[in-house]
């Protein structure tokens, strides 16, 4: 059966309130058959008769009064689910999906989500980490509303890229291992044990493309998908990596790992992606400035990107 329609309950309402089918169609201003029909509707509906006629007024059945009864339970629904929606026109408040890299997620993203839920209690900012390719599947399938991503990523049609900052990577070891002043090169750390992203992420790819350059496929003794991990396994002596510089500077600085720069200078943009058609919301477009706030304030290691 159809769905309860709350024109057809007004219609009836006023009807019963008037006591009459015709100056209930002039208060509307539509035809008195117009009113008997959605009244019938309405009976038809609830499968019982609501109104009836007692002298020359009309007048609500049994049925018909406990009808009214409910029908400022339901008003009042109503308007609380109208109000409720309002705020979302007028309040930053919701749910925002974000897809993340390990590393933007550790180092990059508290201090944006802390500023996020103090000024924003009632939006909520649902993070998951992963690989780049995964996210801008996750994008593209609604999966999730926005993924910081590190560039370059094929380009889609059905994708809005916007590159937010510009990082660059460095050459990390345990002291005694990395020279003591002085640049890492492509040939000085392929002599050494590597400790590198798993195959695949595009960290991982553009680093392979660094010592290719220099003619040099770097072969590791290990490969991690998590950069703690790799941290943990340089700091203990395994090994060298190379890792981005938000990674191991600044307040993620460790006394037990040396840092140097690369010659040639290796780096990787971050950008933000999301669909072109995806409705912009005050919570979303609010977790997309504080974003890219965050990633052009110069605080840390990254530099903004080039416009």
């Amino acid at each position: 059966m159809p769905d309860l329609n709350l024109a057809h309950l007004h219609a009836f309402a006023l009807v019963a309130e008037l006591g009459s089918f015709s100056a209930a169609a002039d208060r509307l201003g539509v035809s008195q058959p117009a009113i008997s029909a959605q009244v019938k509707q309405l009976e038809r509906r609830c499968g019982v008769r609501l109104l009836e006629r007692v002298g020359r007024r009309a007048a609500p059945t049994a049925a018909g009064a406990e009808l009214l009864r409910w029908r400022h339970a339901i008003d009042g629904a109503i308007e609380g689910a109208l109000e409720a929606v309002s705020q979302y026109s007028t309040e930053t408040r919701g749910q925002v999906r974000l897809g993340s890299g390990a590393t933007a997620a550790i180092h990059l993203l508290p201090p944006v989500l802390g500023t996020l839920r103090r000024q924003f209690p009632d939006l909520s900012v649902l993070v998951s980490t992963g690989n780049t390719a995964d996210f801008i599947a996750a994008v593209e399938s609604n999966a999730v509303d926005v993924a910081l991503v590190t560039l370059p990523i094929p380009e889609r049609g059905s994708l809005a890229v916007m590159p937010v900052a510009a990082e660059d990577f460095v050459a990390v070891g345990p002291p005694g291992m990395l020279p003591d002043r002085g640049k890492a090169t492509p040939r000085s750390l392929a002599r050494l044990p590597l400790i590198l992203f798993e195959p695949g992420a595009n960290t991982r790819v553009l680093i392979d493309r660094w010592f290719r350059q220099a003619d040099l496929a770097p072969r590791p003794v290990m490969e991690l998908g998590s950069v703690e991990a790799i941290k943990e396994m340089v700091a203990a002596g395994l090994g060298c990596s190379v890792l981005p510089a938000m990674a191991v500077t600044g307040k993620a600085h460790r006394a037990d790992l040396v840092v140097r720069p690369l010659a040639p200078g290796l780096g990787r943009e971050l950008a933000l992606a999301l669909r072109k058609d995806k409705p912009l919301s005050k919570a979303l477009n609010q977790v997309v400035q504080a974003i890219t706030r965050c990633a052009l304030s110069g605080g840390g290691p990254l530099r903004a990107a080039a416009p």
